[in-house]
This record gives structure tokens, C-alpha cells and sequence, in this order.
């Protein structure tokens, strides 16, 4: 069965699909280049306990990716990223719209502001259809019936 908003269904995919690839790829090449993107850059920024905040983060990357990705619980999947985007936010962008200004920071954040957006965008709306999330409410609806 189609649902009647399906050439709008396909758009939810992609905006899924995007920061879903993007936190899985990034949580993958914390575990897989440490020095560069895993413990040494958060000791580089200045973690306390790098090597435990690179692979916690890194596992929720890659299990909210996944999540995102299939379209399963998309709502809750987004909250950590969002957690993980803020602190992205105050520990990498802030010193650099302290010593550069602003321009140079917005040019360092366009990125993570498409991805940030994205994420808000998931949380009001849900995960659309196709995905996990719709298909288990098509599954509920029929019972109640």
C-alpha cells in the first residue's frame, strides 16, 4: 500500500539519508583513524578523558546514523545527535569566532549548519515514509482494526 503523500516520502529519505551517512561515516573514522578524528583531536580540543568522549561519541554517531538511515525510532535517534552537534558547536566554532570573527567562523560551520538544520527538521517531522517508524505504525493501525 502506497501512502497518499508518496512523491513527498521519497524527500524524507534523502533528508534521513544525509546527516544518517554523514554520523556514520564520522563515528566509523573515529575508531578507524584515531589520531586525526578519534582521541587525539578530542585530547587536541581539549577533552579530559579523550579516548573515552572520542568512542562514546562515536558510538552513538554510528548507532543514530544506522538509526536514521532505516527510519527507526528517528525522533529519539536525533536527540543525541543534536547534543553531539552543540557540543561540536562550543568547542570547535566558538574559539574561532573569538580569534577570526565571524566569516571565518559561518565558512567552518556551513556544514554542521546544514546538519544541525537537518536534524531539527527530523525531530518536528518525524521519519517519514519510507522507513521503519512508518511501517510499524501501518503495522499498529491494522491491529487496532
Amino acid at each position: 500500500m502506497q501512502n497518499k503523500n508518496f512523491p513527498y516520502g521519497y524527500s524524507y529519505l534523502l533528508i534521513r539519508l544525509i546527516p544518517g551517512l554523514v554520523f556514520l561515516s564520522e563515528g566509523i573514522q573515529k575508531f578507524v583513524v584515531p589520531v586525526e578524528l578519534g582521541p587525539g583531536r578530542f585530547e587536541k580540543i581539549g577533552f579530559s578523558h579523550p579516548e573515552f568522549w572520542a568512542y562514546f561519541t562515536a558510538c552513538f554517531e554510528i548507532l543514530c546514523g544506522l538509526l536514521l538511515i532505516a527510519g527507526l525510532i528517528v525522533r529519539l535517534a536525533v536527540v543525541p545527535l543534536l547534543i553531539v552537534m552543540i557540543v561540536a558547536f562550543i568547542t570547535t566554532k566558538l574559539p574561532i569566532l573569538d580569534q577570526k570573527g565571524f566569516w571565518a567562523m559561518a565558512h567552518e560551520y556551513r556544514t554542521d549548519f546544514a546538519i544541525t538544520l537537518l536534524l531539527i527538521f527530523l525531530l518536528i517531522n518525524g521519519a517519514g515514509w519510507p522507513s521503519a517508524d512508518s511501517r510499524i505504525a501501518r503495522i499498529k493501525k491494522k491491529r487496532r482494526f
